[in-house]
């Protein structure tokens, strides 16, 4: 069993779906705290005008160390993101099931992220099951490693596959001593930086085959 472990990101670059496309079981990592300059709740997308911008959720205010699960989204939110999707025309080519992803319902962060990386999964048909870390309620005295390792194992992970920027992070001896192999992917080289604009401007098909292009590599 193949697993991967990951904080949910808000249509990240393709590299993060062929994560998805190359594991049995993609783990929300939902349980740390949520990174306020991280990818969780934006994305970057073309501007139109040659260059890019931040695509960024409206949320609440929230402790700086409560956790990505926790977060929640203002009553206005809906409103509020229609506004900062103004001006980005290409929005209207997204295929149906990925656009009603987006367009909400603006319930819970985690549940709104959740409901599109699952709908951009099926679209590419990919039969990756998502779950998320928060479920297994770890505790508190693990940590960093540690907690990736707890969660990976609590869903039958033989193989801990990261992505190609954790390698200076973990140690394959300690994934070793659990029972798992460390195993990274490949870097990413292909043209799908900016992963909401490929879904509206480029083909199924082309986008299908791209995501199916991952290599794995041994830690």
């Amino acid at each position: 069993m193949r697993v991967a472990v990951m904080q949910p990101y808000f249509y990240p670059y393709m590299g993060y779906f062929r994560l998805i496309a190359a594991v049995d079981v993609f783990v929300l990592f939902d349980c740390v705290q949520f990174p306020r300059r991280g990818r969780v709740h934006r994305c970057e997308v073309p501007d139109g005008r040659g260059g890019t911008c931040w695509l960024t959720l409206p949320l609440s205010p929230s402790a700086r160390d409560s956790p990505i699960e926790s977060q929640c989204f203002p009553p206005e939110a809906e409103r509020h993101f229609a506004g900062r999707r103004t001006g980005l025309a290409w929005l209207s080519g997204l295929p149906d099931p990925v656009a009603a992803a987006l367009d909400g319902p603006f319930d819970r962060p985690i549940d709104y992220l959740e409901r599109n990386l699952r709908a951009v999964a099926a679209y590419l048909q990919l039969p990756t099951r998502f779950e998320r870390s928060s479920a297994l309620r770890l505790g508190p005295d693990l940590r960093k490693g540690a907690r990736v390792r707890a969660a990976a194992c609590a869903f039958g992970a033989t193989h801990y596959l990261n992505a190609p920027g954790g390698r200076a992070l973990y140690d394959p001896a300690s994934f070793q001593t659990e029972g798992l192999e460390l195993e990274f992917l490949g870097p990413y080289q292909g043209p799908y930086l900016h992963m909401l604009h490929a879904l509206a401007t480029v083909p199924r098909n082309v986008l299908a085959a791209d995501v199916m292009q991952w290599q794995r590599e041994a830690a």
